[in-house]
């Protein structure tokens, strides 16, 4: 504390007349001094009355006023006429209680502006324990307030639908989008609990959603279905920050709900394409655990849905296949897709099956991807006509090596029948002349 401030405690001393004042009452004084001496937030004490005996330069730095125009002061002089009273019952609740924390002063400065503050005082006490003022601390509120009206504008103007709760559920808070999605007025559902919109199951997931927004500072994708005012079951997801107070200090949570009814509908749509689906179509997580299957895929392997649901696929396939498999996974999550990965299952009945996957990215709401959804090619039939063909082709070669060698064989006696004829004609032409020459 400056010296100035220090001659203020001193001078409030002196002009009270320190000869009748007990030494216990200047000690309360001089305690107060130091305390003031070292706070980095403004801090004044004040008597009984509501009169400031001292004060920190940080004080004066948020008013704006002079030291003389400060001490001596009634704190009337800075706040409202309603403020006042409430200051005053707050030096009442300090002098029961010992402290008073989080009442709110809006002084006036020396410009005109109006200050808002929290104020937390506590007994200034004499060395017998008697109360003889208080000592205040204020904390200056226009950035939090700021803050809060920036939240306040975020969660009026979000297009999802936003409210806030404290920790018993009870709703402080709601955006329009709220009141479009259940159907409710305004005064329906502020300070209503969530418990009047949902099951008593669900309430309970929501208390323990709520604790572990305190533990964790967040929740997401817990499922709530509350009740329009038309009697509809909404389907929700929720994501729940925590709100926290000047200090720090968690004192409710701040919901996000996204309505799931158009995706419900597309997931069952999904679901009904995949159920349907001609082909062997399963789903499954990014470790390669089989979530959902069609009657495809059971007919394929011949197992039963209990012994595929919640296995993994390595159940099934050799260990290479399924380093293979998680790395078209892999694939699936940077690019969306893979195509004609072979994977080779064995059945129910100890039959390798040979098959080409092709594999799509499964989202979820956020677009993140959760999963892999699988669509089986049986190439046991391919493979067949492949080895028909394969067989086909080496039974035409043989059939070629034979013709050729028949056409060897058809060649050479055609050839030797003309070296034969030709033989013959030279025989008889030799004959000829030896007629000739004999005749």
């Amino acid at each position: 504390m400056t010296d100035t401030t220090h001659g203020a405690v001193a001078s409030t001393v002196n002009s009270a007349d320190t000869s009748t004042i007990p030494a216990s009452r200047k000690h309360g004084w001089l305690d107060a001094d130091a305390i003031i001496k070292n706070a980095p937030d403004p801090v004044f004490v004040s008597d009984l009355e509501g009169k400031i005996l001292a004060a920190n330069d940080a004080v004066y730095e948020l008013l704006g006023f002079r030291t003389d125009e400060v001490l001596e002061q009634s704190l009337s002089r800075f706040i409202s006429p309603e403020e006042t009273r409430e200051f005053t019952a707050a030096l009442r609740e300090v002098i029961e209680r010992g402290v008073t924390r989080n009442a709110r002063l809006n002084p006036r400065s020396a410009s005109g502006e109006i200050i808002p503050t929290s104020l937390n005082a506590s007994a200034l006490r004499d060395s017998d324990g008697n109360v003889i003022g208080a000592i205040g601390m204020l904390r200056d509120m226009r950035e939090l307030d700021k803050a809060r009206a920036y939240a306040d504008s975020l969660i009026k103007n979000a297009p999802d639908p936003v409210f806030v709760s404290d920790l018993e559920g009870k709703i402080l808070q709601a955006n329009d989008a709220v009141y479009e999605l259940l159907g409710f007025r305004t005064d329906e559902v502020l300070e209503q609990s969530l418990s009047r919109f949902i099951s008593p199951e669900e309430t309970r997931e929501f208390t323990a959603a709520l604790r572990e927004v305190i533990e964790r500072g967040v929740i997401r994708n817990t499922r709530l279905n509350p009740r329009s005012a038309s009697g509809e079951v909404i389907p929700t997801s929720l994501n729940a920050s925590a709100l926290r107070d000047s200090d720090g200090n968690v004192i409710g949570a701040i919901g996000m709900l996204r309505d799931m009814r158009e995706l419900d509908k597309a997931l069952a749509y999904s679901d009904s394409l995949i159920k349907n689906a001609p082909d062997p179509i399963f789903v499954s997580d990014l470790e390669g655990k089989i979530l959902q299957a069609n009657d495809a895929v059971y007919e394929l392997i011949g197992f039963r849905p209990d012994e595929v649901l919640e296995q993994s696929l390595s159940r099934f396939i050799s260990p290479e296949e399924t380093r293979e498999f998680l790395a078209a996974l892999s694939e699936v999550i940077e690019r969306g897709v893979t195509r004609n990965a072979r994977l080779n299952p064995r059945s129910a009945s100890g039959e390798v099956i040979p098959t080409t996957l092709n594999a799509s990215a499964l989202r979820d709401s956020d677009g993140n991807v959760i999963g892999a959804i699988g669509i089986l090619r049986d190439m046991r039939s391919y493979e067949k006509v492949v080895r028909d063909l394969e067989e086909s082709k080496a039974e035409l070669q043989e059939k070629i090596l034979d013709l050729e060698k028949f056409e060897e064989v058809v060649v050479g006696r055609e050839l030797k029948m003309i070296a034969l004829e030709k033989e013959i004609e030279n025989l008889k032409r030799e004959l000829a002349k030896c007629r000739e020459r004999f005749a």
